[in-house]
């Protein structure tokens, strides 16, 4: 690596077959000396990677079968980082249907990540505005996931979101602080295979009063019911008191709850009456500090928690990471 050029090395590598050691050998020049063309290659080579990351099955039985060892906790069960294993992730999602891992991300990975969401946002919303791309590269390029897909970026905007694979800048810093972490081992562990990465559902988020969607909703809703995956949902902000949380029924759920019934706000989301019947009771509203983290898969019912006095903005980093023999058809993957 230091005696040849990442970028020559990267493209004999790809000419090869090995998309993922190209990878690996970009990242580790990239750390060293951070350059806006590795990272747009480096979003490019994890889109060509997933038709070369071979057979992989997985475990047979799913959700397995998992012991709770958060009998008796506060729902959702609260852990440390040195707490969180793959075990421990099982037992909180498949038991309690979801988990909260206090203090899971440093301050200087929190703040840099702030920043990098107010960079991503403003190129796209200048681009959005007639600024050409040249002049909003590298935090906005768009991601090109080839014929036959179209990436709702207004709807997501809409909501105070923006793409994660638009801004390979902001991409490989999430990769990073995720590596720092061990989240890579811990995704494996759970899902019993390596990983890949929901391209359209890892977000950059920056929720304000006028553009959140208050409304319950199951992912596996649109994802469906039988796929594989976990959420990293990563708080940037002090949320859940004046600024916008999550709502989440603190339990788990094996089955669909009916959408679009005549009193829901849209047709793929859950009616307030039909939530509050499923939830019996049991809604928590965490309060979550910078760097704590929540982790549910897709059959989680949740909404963003806004109230009157929720008026500061809320960062966050949405990151769904799906089991590559197991995934949404209409969902783009890409190595991680």
């Amino acid at each position: 690596m230091t005696a040849r050029d990442p970028r020559t090395l990267a493209d004999e590598l790809v000419e090869s077959g090995r998309l993922l050691e190209a990878i690996e050998a970009l990242t580790i020049a990239n750390r060293a000396r951070r350059d806006p063309g590795i990272e747009v290659r480096l979003v490019e080579l994890r889109l060509a990677a997933v038709a070369h990351l071979g057979p992989s099955s997985g475990p047979r039985r799913w959700p397995p079968k998992t012991k709770d060892r958060f009998r008796g906790a506060a729902n959702p069960p609260e852990i440390t980082p040195g707490e969180l294993t793959p075990d421990a992730l099982r037992s909180g999602i498949f038991r309690h249907g979801c988990i909260l891992v206090r203090g899971l991300a440093s301050q200087p990975r929190v703040e840099g990540l702030i920043d990098n969401i107010e960079h991503a946002i403003a190129a796209h919303d200048a681009h959005a505005q007639g600024t050409p791309l040249a002049e909003v590269t590298p935090w906005f390029v768009p991601f090109d996931p080839g014929p036959g897909h179209i990436i709702p970026r207004q709807w997501g905007r809409a909501g105070g979101g923006v793409l994660a694979v638009d801004s390979p800048p902001v991409l490989f810093d999430v990769i990073e602080a995720f590596e720092e972490i061990g989240i890579g081992d811990l995704v494996n562990g759970f899902l019993g295979e390596p990983p890949v990465m929901l391209a359209q559902k890892w977000t950059l988020r920056r929720a304000r009063e006028e553009e959140s969607y208050p409304v319950w909703h199951q992912d596996g809703a649109f994802m469906g019911r039988d796929i594989r995956s976990v959420d990293i949902w990563l708080s940037l902000s002090h949320c859940g008191v004046d600024a916008p949380g999550l709502d989440l029924v603190s339990r788990r759920l094996d089955q669909i709850v009916a959408v679009g019934t005549e009193d829901a706000r849209f047709d793929w989301c859950v009616a307030d009456s039909v939530a509050e019947e499923v939830a019996r009771g049991e809604v928590a509203s965490p309060v979550f500090a910078p760097g704590d983290a929540l982790m549910f898969d897709h059959m989680l019912l949740h909404r963003t928690a806004l109230r009157p006095e929720m008026t500061r903005d809320r960062y966050a980093i949405e990151a769904w990471f799906a089991s590559p023999s197991n995934y949404p058809d209409d969902q783009i993957a890409i190595a991680y």
